[in-house]
């Protein structure tokens, strides 16, 4: 039996705090927007096909960031503890002690890129391609910091890995941000990527945001069965939890993307 005795705060100086939460978004975002930059460059060098311009994929950066903290942010609150925070304001805007919700996050982020693509009048399809491939990056960073964080923690369970939370009371328990972490971030980041740019998939715009969905969608699907459903919700129809239904809409979503796509094709 493994106890969690991890510390979310990395520097305390007692008016200012450095929270490993925040230092995992912070990580990601540049880390994604370094790899970025090097998959637009590779790609126009190996394919002669310029995804777009590095300097316009800078500029879409604080839409991301924006996206990303104030839908994460919005859709946790909207999703997942919405009588909580309508009673408690002056908590919403304590990020640092965790709450973001990814399908939020997910809907912010597409809400920024289709604005930014209006402005700068840019192929929409062609800028979430991209951020699909970076994007798992920053899934993996933030499930890690769920784990530092002692939240979001899985099951009761006997396997020897198990692991004592404490806000889990005096139960062994699944490490669940650890496999979302691996499934949601390392696995897919792999899978993405190979198929992006091994198998060019980035040529055909609007496939590797389809995918992303696609297999996000069913890694977060396999995740939820090892994780502890939010006690203030529960389970719908005694099985599923909010984290499964949301998945099965983005699933779903990315199925009817490819559908449109290659009947777009079709009549093209």
């Amino acid at each position: 039996m493994i106890v969690h005795n991890f510390d979310p705060v990395l520097i305390d100086l007692g008016f200012f705090q450095i929270r490993w939460y925040s230092l995992a978004y912070i990580f990601g975002i540049i880390l994604g927007w370094i790899y970025a930059i090097k998959i637009i460059k590779s790609f126009e060098k190996k394919n002669n096909f310029l995804l777009v311009k590095p300097e316009l994929f800078d500029g879409l950066i604080i839409y991301l960031v924006l996206g990303i903290v104030l839908g994460g942010r919005l859709g946790y609150i909207i999703f997942y503890n919405f009588e909580y925070y309508s009673e408690n304001i002056y908590e919403i805007f304590k990020l640092w002690r965790g709450g973001m919700a990814f399908h939020g996050g997910l809907l912010g982020v597409i809400i920024a890129t289709i604005v930014y693509s209006k402005i700068n009048k840019i192929n929409f399809l062609n800028l979430t391609d991209l951020v699909s491939c970076v994007a798992p990056i920053g899934l993996f960073f933030g499930r890690i910091a769920n784990f530092i964080n002692g939240e979001l923690y899985g099951k009761v369970t006997n396997v020897p890995w198990a692991i004592v939370f404490p806000n889990g009371g005096n139960f062994s328990r699944h490490p669940s941000q650890i496999y979302e972490a691996i499934l949601e971030g390392i696995f897919l980041f792999v899978l993405i990527n190979i198929l992006a740019l091994k198998k060019n998939l980035l040529l055909k715009t609007g496939y590797t945001s389809s995918l992303f969905l696609i297999f996000y969608s069913v890694a977060r699907i396999f995740s939820e069965f090892f994780r502890e459903p939010d006690e203030h919700l529960g389970y719908f129809l005694n099985y599923l939890s909010l984290g499964t239904l949301l998945s099965i809409a983005t699933f779903l979503i990315g199925i009817l993307m490819i559908f449109f796509i290659k009947k777009n094709e079709q009549n093209n």
